[in-house]
C-alpha cells in the first residue's frame, strides 16, 4: 500500500484540485472540520458505498490519525483501486479546513 504525508497531500492538492480524496471519519467528525476537496465516506459505510468511487482514478484516503484510513485503503486496494493512505490524518494536517 502506498502512503504519503499530509504535507505531500497538501502539495498534490495545490497542483491538482480534482484528485479523488475521501475522508473515512464519521459524519460528525467530518462536519467538525475537513479538507475542502474531501468527500465524506465513513469507514462504517464504505463497503456499501464503494460504487460511488471512480475506479479509473487514483484515490487518496484520510481519517483522524491514520488507522481507519489504513483499513479503508487495504479494503479498497483489494477491491482493485489505486489507493494511497494519508499518514497522520487530520491530526497532522496543517492546511485549510472547511466546515
Amino acid at each position: 500500500m502506498k502512503n504519503i504525508s499530509t504535507n505531500e497531500l497538501e502539495q498534490i492538492l495545490q497542483d491538482d484540485q480534482t484528485i479523488q480524496l475521501i475522508d473515512v471519519r464519521e459524519t460528525d467528525e467530518y462536519a467538525g472540520g475537513h479538507i475542502k476537496q474531501a468527500k465524506n465516506l465513513p469507514l462504517s459505510e464504505l463497503s456499501d458505498r464503494t460504487n460511488e468511487l471512480n475506479a479509473d482514478r487514483p484515490l487518496h484516503v484520510i481519517c483522524l490519525a491514520g488507522g481507519r484510513s489504513m483499513n479503508a485503503s487495504m479494503y479498497l486496494e483489494q477491491a482493485g483501486f489505486d489507493v494511497t493512505n494519508v499518514d497522520g490524518g487530520m491530526m497532522s494536517w496543517q492546511g485549510d479546513v472547511s466546515k
